[in-house]
């Protein structure tokens, strides 16, 4: 049975680097970055946290790439900002098909979370826009089941948190 896994938080939290950790511990896996599916859309693309059009082009398209991913036996890490109506509608879609969708949404404090926006390449650097979906995720008072801490960790401890989402059933999507 494949796994899909969905790493969520605001941007700066580490999603990348735990995605990227989560793919190096598995054998035959894809990653999917939502940003880079995001900006396969070269011209009239929109924010998608400004358009429900644009956002939905995206998790069409990852849809259909997990899908193929998963029909060629592979499990699967997604790694972009989730909330959790759009994991739910995610693993609804995937019904027809036997898998495990985890759903796992990081969260830090918000000095930590800006600390971790500035070590990044400042092309990339998000400044407030980390604090304001900080803040949207602490709003939808997310189940806490889903919910991991990473205020006291940091890259020496990344083996340690992707042991803890591989492993912990608390992180799975039930119907």
């Amino acid at each position: 049975m494949q796994t899909v896994y969905i790493i969520s938080g605001p941007a700066g939290v580490g999603k990348s680097t735990t995605s990227s950790a989560l793919v190096n511990a598995m054998a035959n896996c894809a990653y999917i970055s939502g940003d880079d599916v995001s900006h396969m859309h070269v011209r009239g693309r929109q924010k998608p946290w400004e358009s429900k059009t644009e956002l939905n082009l995206i998790w069409n398209n990852i849809l259909s790439l997990t899908r193929n991913f998963i029909q060629n036996k592979m499990d699967v890490i997604i790694d972009f900002v989730t909330f959790p109506d759009d994991a739910q509608w995610f693993k609804d879609q995937l019904q027809d098909m036997e898998i495990t969708v985890i759903y796992v949404v990081l969260y830090t404090n918000p000095e930590t979370l800006l600390n971790r926006d500035q070590l990044r390449a400042p092309d990339n650097q998000m400044g407030e826009r980390c604090i304001i979906l900080l803040e949207e995720f602490r709003q939808l008072d997310i189940n806490k089941k889903h919910l991991l801490d990473t205020s006291a960790k940091n890259t020496d401890d990344i083996s340690e948190i992707v042991h803890e989402i591989m492993n912990n059933i608390q992180y799975r999507i039930e119907n």
